[in-house]
């Protein structure tokens, strides 16, 4: 059986190759997803490696709350570096700054480098402990001196000598280049851009005076880092951590790691959908070619093959498809891992890269996965290979499904279906704590509902098919009925084709839906939520703005009330939970700010004092709490405070975060002096126009990351965020509809195979080829077509029962009509580019071999 299974590959090349395309792209976005996200922790490893090697013990603040929003622990105090230099063993501490928040200004007062990546402020450190090599130059001295990364330098043709603004927590200045850095070979630290500066000046500018983020240590001669760490850990308080270098490096390198975590997670589900999508293809593939070769099955039975081996001839086809397609798809894999780091680059996320890493696993799970999963899809039609009868596969005559297997088809297809909305319904529904374990719950209910829909499909083919085929009939008359008629001919097979399709389109819809709902919601949100003229942001959308920034405008003449957001994270004793806080000054915030009351009035915010909070009245329900209790919250300074619950808000915009306290709760306990973001108002009378050209003014001269925005930019700024994310998800999806579009050519060209001495017939009385292109062309529009109808239904409802949840949050459901009719256009467009090659192979046959083939 072996040698009849390989013949069965190679006497069908073609079928072959298609088939195994439907693995192979799958397959290599899986191992470039190892490689990729494997290259950048090795990456990062070399840089905290780079970055530690002339310390033998550090001491870093310690992450005293699980912060959700991937916040670094506050700072600690200066004062702990003398008591680091008094322990025995130490032959030299230094103190270090390593902070976000302070940016490189080009000459048009833009920021240096992508908006997705966060800027830096790091401190020169002297002798062994100093991480950076300069290529060019040397480490700054003096005050007014800075050295930057060299991947700023280049994309900015910045050379030693020049003269660059950088911003900080204070009023932008000017400073001169007098050195070029590198982390020994890593020209980039992960997109991000480092001004370099004197200790003093760092400390300045990161808003850190008296602060450190780190202090290296170098043991005497003969000390062991394990024992000098045991030491200096004696003398050290709960907020700080104490670790070898070693450990350090190793500590930063899981950090990143796991930060890297959710991207590997999002682009293996981008992979497995390809996957899935494929195993639509391979199916399809497979059942066509067992049922055009029963003949050949029934002569195998004849000769005396048992149905074992039958089995296993179709079974080592798969393998031999399976495994070829994963082989190719692992070697496309590295050049994937580069496609994708385009892509993120592309998009403003430039993660750093020293060399392709291939470790064992981005070979062999691939492998492994892509080979199973053809396995799985070819089982089915190699089973119903072996279920025919050596008579009735002589006879050549299909043999249709029994009514009663039919009945049962159907009546598991809707099992699968409402198993599928039972489980999504639990996802959502169920009050499942885990987001992980509901997640997985959703996943599990959209793949039954996918299986549910693409068994039932069949039964929904002629009429699908009678409604998309009816203006081709009308326009094209006797090619478009025909194409018609070809479609409805065999409905599993265009039914099963077009589910192929059907799953990716419907991901694309979902996207589209969803998207259009969070831009919605969002531009609601802010009409409730925000009064004032004005609103002011870092430009990336979510560093925080250098509280100097708010006193200078206030400053201006003809700017009114002016208030502000802080964030922060602490730890609810109540809750066992880490909650996201946000903090107003109750002075000014009922000028600028809308607030809805479930419980309260206005009067509570003026009245507000620095142990007094006010909760979301959602987070409030689901968590027990009433207006009059307290919250006790462990803070990221390792402080415990209670607060006492003044009143509730209905928080439909989510713009409070679980509750919130005042600005100088979070300044005294949680370490928070920065702004989030700025809402000015204009004075009664004032020019509009004049005045926010006076707050850009001093934005562009003394905080230029500063973006002033009035409210229509605000909404039009978030939505392009949006879009940028969904064109990312676009493109990761559009895998699976090139892998669907492929199983619409091997159909196609099977069915050519199976349809010859028709084709011939038609050829003899007198069809032209043009003719014969356009019905296997109006065949692949009407399938694609088919696909696409099912899909944006799937779609939409995924959206519209996901969305029921989000709807007490203040999601907006919206439909982008616009881009749901493109969707159609963009599916048929994509159904005449897979007829291309199986219309040509048609289109040539020979009318004298085609009347005679059997």
């Amino acid at each position: 059986m072996l040698k009849v299974g390989l013949r069965g590959v190679f006497a069908r090349k073609l079928r072959a190759f298609l088939t195994a395309l439907a693995v192979f792209l799958g397959v290599a976005l899986m191992t470039g997803t190892y490689v990729l996200t494997d290259t950048f922790t090795n990456s990062f490893g070399q840089i905290f490696e780079e970055s530690n090697k002339g310390t033998d013990v550090a001491v870093v603040p310690r992450e005293v709350v699980d912060s959700q929003q991937g916040a670094d622990p506050p700072a600690m105090p200066e004062a702990l570096l003398k008591k680091v230099r008094g322990v025995d063993g130490v032959a030299e501490a230094v103190g270090g700054i390593f902070s976000a928040g302070v940016s490189l200004i080009d000459d048009d007062g833009d920021r240096i480098g992508s908006t997705q990546a966060p800027a830096f402020g790091a401190s020169a450190q002297p002798g062994r402990f100093e991480a950076f090599d300069y290529p060019e130059g040397r480490p700054p001295a003096a005050s007014d001196e800075v050295a930057i990364d060299k991947l700023s330098a280049d994309n900015e043709g910045l050379d030693v000598g020049d003269l660059i603004t950088v911003s900080g927590s204070e009023a932008a200045r000017k400073y001169r280049i007098v050195g070029i850095a590198k982390l020994g070979e890593v020209d980039s630290f992960g997109g991000a851009t480092v001004a370099i500066l004197p200790l003093r000046e760092a400390q300045r500018l990161a808003d850190k005076e008296g602060e450190l983020d780190q202090i290296s240590i170098a043991a005497d001669e003969g000390v062991d880092p394990t024992e000098l760490k045991r030491r200096v850990a004696e003398v050290m308080p709960r907020s700080v951590e104490v670790r070898t270098g070693e450990e350090n490096a190793q500590q930063q390198t899981d950090d990143i790691e796991d930060d890297l975590g959710f991207l590997k997670v999002a682009l293996l589900i981008f992979a497995w959908i390809a996957l899935f999508v494929g195993a639509f293809t391979i199916f399809n593939t497979f059942s066509i070619t067992v049922a055009q070769r029963t003949r050949e099955f029934g002569m195998l039975r004849t000769l005396g093959a048992s149905r074992r081996q039958v089995l296993t001839s179709v079974m080592i086809e798969a393998l031999v498809i399976g495994a070829i397609g994963a082989g190719l798809g692992i070697l496309a894999g590295i050049g994937v891992a580069s496609g994708l780091n385009s892509l993120f680059k592309a998009a403003g996320i430039d993660l750093p890269n020293t060399g392709s890493v291939v470790k064992t696993r981005a070979l062999v799970v691939p492998l492994l996965i892509g080979i199973t999963i053809t396995l799985l899809a070819a089982i089915i039609p190699a089973v119903r290979a072996t279920r025919v009868s050596p008579v009735e596969a002589l006879s050549d005559q299909a043999i249709a499904p029994t009514r009663r297997r039919r009945r049962f088809v159907t009546g598991f297809a809707v099992l699968l279906s409402l198993g599928g909305i039972v489980a999504i319904c639990i996802g959502l529904f169920g009050g499942i704590d885990s987001s992980s374990d509901a997640a997985a719950l959703l996943g599990l209910g959209a793949v039954l509902m996918f299986f549910g829909t693409a068994l039932l499909s069949p039964r929904f083919v002629a009429p699908l098919a009678s409604v998309v085929g009816l203006a081709l009939e009308r326009v094209r008359k006797l090619t478009g009925r025909l194409a018609r008629e070809n479609a409805v001919r065999n409905p599993g097979r265009t039914a099963t084709t077009a589910a192929a399709l059907m799953i990716g389109l419907a991901l694309v819809t979902f996207v589209a839906v969803f998207a259009a709902g969070i831009k919605s919601s969002i531009d609601d949100a802010i009409d409730k939520s925000f009064a004032a003229d004005l609103t002011l942001q870092h430009d990336d959308g979510f560093s925080p703005i250098p509280e100097a920034a708010a006193r200078e405008v206030k400053a201006i003449d003809g700017v009114g009330p002016v208030s502000s957001l802080r964030f922060g994270e602490g730890e609810v004793k109540e809750t066992g939970d880490t909650s996201f806080i946000t903090a107003i000054d109750p002075k000014h915030a009922r000028e600028v700010f809308k607030f809805e009351w479930d419980q309260g009035s206005d009067a509570v915010v003026d009245q507000m004092t620095p142990r007094d909070a006010i909760v979301d009245q959602a987070w409030a329900t689901d968590n027990d709490v009433d207006v009059g209790d307290t919250l006790s919250v462990t803070t990221p300074t390792d402080k415990h405070v209670v607060f006492t619950v003044r009143g509730a808000l209905e928080d439909t915009a989510d713009l409070w975060g679980d509750f919130v306290l005042t600005h100088q709760a979070l300044e005294d306990d949680f370490h928070v002096r920065q702004d989030g973001m700025i809402l000015v108002d204009y004075a009664s009378g004032a020019d509009p126009t004049a005045v926010r050209k006076s707050v850009e003014t001093t934005m562009d001269r003394d905080f230029p990351v500063v973006d002033v925005l009035d409210q229509g930019e605000l909404k039009d700024r978030i939505g392009q965020q949006v879009n940028q994310l969904v064109n990312l998800l676009y493109a990761l999806l559009s895998l699976a509809v090139i892998v669907s579009l492929f199983g619409i050519v091997n159909t196609l060209t099977l069915s050519i195979y199976e349809r010859t001495r028709e084709l011939g017939l038609l050829r003899a009385i007198g069809m032209s080829r043009r003719q014969v292109r356009r019905i296997v062309r109006y065949e692949a529009v009407i399938t694609a077509l088919l696909g696409a109808l099912l899909g944006s239904a799937l779609g939409i409802f995924f959206a519209v029962i996901v969305s029921r949840p989000l709807a007490d949050e203040g999601f907006n459901l919206s439909f982008p009509v616009g881009t749901l009719i493109l969707l159609f256009i963009l599916a048929a467009i994509a159904g005449v580019v897979a007829a291309i090659l199986p219309a040509r192979r048609a289109a040539r046959l020979d009318v004298l071999d085609a009347l005679a083939y059997e």
